[in-house]
C-alpha cells in the first residue's frame, strides 16, 4: 500500500508533508544493509529452510545451533540454555556487556514455528523451501522464477516459508541490527542480552523452568519482544501488553464404532451434530460469548490507553474490504477496541471425512479445539472452568478420559475435555520512563507517528517473564500484518525485514 492511500484510511494526510531526517545510527545501519543484502538474505533463506515445528525436537535443535553459529559469526558469545530434561527445547542466549551502561535489556524472539500441512499451501509453494513472491498469494502474488543470487532484491517482494515472519524475522532483525551497528563503528548504550525461545508456538510450557534455572543470566531492567505484526496502516508500533491464551480440546462420542448412515440413521446419534450444537450454545450471532462469567473481572482500558487507540487511526474499513467481509463479528467495536475483551474461537473441527473421501457414515467421535484469548484480570484456569461449567449446565457429562460403559449408560451427552497449559495476559504502563525511551527510539527511525497500543491481539508468555524476573516487558513488532502467520503461505515483506534492523539498532542505542 502507498502512504497516500494509508493516509486516507487512517486520517493522517499530514504524512505526505513529513520527511524523515535519519539518525546517524539509522544511516549507518541502512548503508551496511545495502552493502550486504545478498549475504544477509542468503543466510536468512537458509534459516527459514530449516523445519522448526516445536514437537520436532531434532530439527528444532538444528535451528538453535544455527542461531548459535549466527551469533558467533557476529562476535557474540552464545550458548544453549537447557531445561532439566531432554524434553525441553533449548533457548539460545548471548550477552554483550557495555562499559558504563546503566540499563540491561533482553531482546527476545522465538525461532519455532507452527505446524504445517503442505497440501494447504498454494501450488508450487513448499513451507520449507523459501522463495520470493511478487505479493501475497491471496492478492495474486506469483513466484519470482527469474531471480538468482546476486540479482537485486525488490524490497516489496515477500519471502514465502513457514516462520519467515513468525518469528524468525525477529531473530534476524535483532541480530543483524546489532551486527550492523557495531560493524559501522557504533556500539550499544545498554547492556544487551539475547534470548531466543524454541517453544513459543507450543504455549511456552517450559519457559518458567528455563527462567528459573537461568535466573542469574537473565536479570535485566527490560525485555523487548520482537514478535507480531505492525498495524494494518504499516506504521511502526510499540505494544505494551498481550493477551493470555489457553486451548481446550473437546471430544464428543456417539456409538462405539462408525455406523452406516442408512442402516442407523434416526437411531444412532451423530456426535458431530451434537458437538456443533454444544459450541453454538457458547456464542450468539453477534459474536458475544454466552458462557456465564466469561466477561467478569477483566480490566478495562484506561483513558490514556483509549486515547492511544484513537491516535492509532482506524483501518477497519480497509481491512474489511481486504478480507472480503461485510461487517465485523461484533458490530460497533473496532478491531483495536476488541483487544480489550476475551475471545472464544474454534481452531479446528474434525469428524469423519468430506469431499471425495466422504462416506455414508455416522461417525463415532467428533473433535474440536477451542482457543481462548484472555485479557488482563482474567485467570486462564478460571476461564476454562467457566467453559466446563457451561457444558455441565447444558446437560453434558464432562470427562477427562475415554468414556466407560458405565459413562455411556449414564449419559447420552459425553464430552472429554483436555485443557492445555495456559498463561494470563500482561500489560505494562505506557507512561513509564522506560516505555517512553522505547517509543522515542522507534520514533527516531520513522517520520510517521509511532502507534502505541495498550495490548496486542495475539498472545505471548510475557506475564511469566514479568512475574519471575521482575523486569518490564514491551513489544516492538517488525512484520507485515498480512503475513499469514499460523496459516498456509506465510510470508515476510522484505522491506520490513530491512527496517527491522534499523529499529533494533536504535533500541540498542536508546538513552
Amino acid at each position: 500500500m502507498k502512504n497516500a492511500q494509508l493516509a486516507r484510511i487512517v486520517g493522517l494526510a499530514a504524512w505526505s508533508a513529513v520527511t524523515l531526517t535519519a539518525s546517524p545510527v539509522q544511516d549507518a545501519v541502512r548503508a551496511y544493509r545495502t552493502a550486504h543484502e545478498q549475504e544477509l538474505m542468503s543466510e536468512y533463506r537458509e534459516f527459514v529452510r530449516l523445519p522448526c515445528v516445536g514437537a520436532d525436537q531434532p530439527n528444532v535443535r538444528r535451528n538453535a545451533e544455527f542461531i548459535v553459529a549466527m551469533m558467533k559469526r557476529r562476535g557474540i558469545a552464545a550458548e544453549l540454555l537447557e531445561g532439566r530434561t531432554g524434553a525441553t527445547n533449548p533457548a539460545v542466549f548471548g550477552e554483550i556487556k557495555v562499559p558504563g551502561a546503566t540499563r540491561t535489556v533482553v531482546f527476545y524472539a522465538h525461532y519455532d514455528g507452527q505446524p504445517v500441512n503442505p497440501k494447504e499451501w498454494a501450488e508450487g509453494l513448499d513451507p520449507w523451501n523459501p522463495v520470493f513472491l511478487t505479493a501475497p498469494v491471496a492478492r495474486g502474488g506469483r513466484v519470482v522464477t527469474d531471480w538468482k543470487p546476486g540479482d537485486a532484491i525488490n524490497p516489496e517482494w515477500r519471502l514465502n516459508g513457514r516462520a519467515s515472519a513468525d518469528d524468525k524475522a525477529g531473530v534476524f532483525s535483532i541480530l543483524n541490527g546489532y551486527d550492523a551497528l557495531v560493524k559501522t563503528g557504533g556500539r550499544p548504550t545498554v547492556n544487551v542480552k539475547f534470548f531466543f525461545e524454541g517453544e513459543e508456538e507450543m504455549g511456552s510450557p517450559n519457559l518458567g523452568e528455563l527462567l528459573e534455572l537461568h535466573r542469574a543470566k537473565l536479570q535485566s531492567d527490560l525485555w523487548i519482544i520482537c514478535d507480531g505484526p505492525r498495524p494494518v496502516s504499516g506504521r511502526k508500533s510499540v505494544v505494551f501488553g498481550v493477551r493470555g491464551d489457553v486451548n481446550m480440546d473437546l471430544t464428543v462420542y456417539g456409538a462405539k464404532r462408525p455406523l452406516h448412515s442408512g442402516n442407523y440413521g434416526n437411531f444412532a446419534p451423530n456426535p458431530a451434530l451434537r458437538l456443533v450444537s454444544l459450541i453454538a450454545s457458547m456464542k450468539d450471532d453477534k459474536g458475544r460469548v454466552l458462557i456465564k462469567g466469561f466477561y467478569d473481572d477483566y480490566v478495562m482500558f484506561s483513558e490514556s490507553e483509549r486515547i492511544a487507540i484513537k491516535d492509532a487511526g482506524s483501518t477497519d474499513a480497509f481491512l474489511l474490504q481486504d478480507l472480503g467481509l461485510k461487517e465485523p463479528e461484533v458490530p460497533g467495536r473496532s478491531l483495536l477496541e476488541g483487544f480489550e475483551l476475551p475471545t472464544l474461537n474454534i481452531n479446528g473441527f474434525t469428524s469423519a471425512n468430506t469431499g471425495r473421501t466422504a462416506t455414508n457414515v455416522i461417525p463415532a467421535v467428533a473433535r474440536a479445539t477451542l482457543d481462548l484469548r484472555l485479557v488482563l484480570g482474567i485467570d486462564w484456569r478460571l476461564q476454562t472452568g467457566r467453559v466446563i461449567a457451561h457444558m455441565k449446565e447444558q446437560g453434558w457429562l464432562v470427562l477427562d478420559r475415554e468414556p466407560t460403559d458405565a459413562d455411556r449408560a449414564q449419559s447420552a451427552k459425553l464430552v472429554k475435555v483436555e485443557v492445555g497449559s495456559g498463561y494470563n495476559a500482561q500489560r505494562t504502563l505506557m507512561n513509564l520512563p522506560l516505555a517512553q525511551a522505547v517509543v522515542a527510539a522507534v520514533q527516531s527511525t520513522t517520520a510517521e507517528p509511532v502507534v502505541r497500543l495498550p495490548t496486542a491481539g495475539g498472545s505471548l508468555p510475557l506475564v511469566i517473564i514479568e512475574e519471575m524476573l521482575g523486569a518490564k516487558v514491551i513489544s516492538v513488532p517488525a512484520v507485515n500484518y498480512d503475513n499469514n502467520q499460523h496459516a498456509e503461505n506465510e510470508n515476510m515483506l522484505i522491506r520490513y525485514l530491512w527496517e527491522g534492523m534499523e529499529t533494533f539498532a536504535a533500541l540498542m542505542t536508546m538513552p
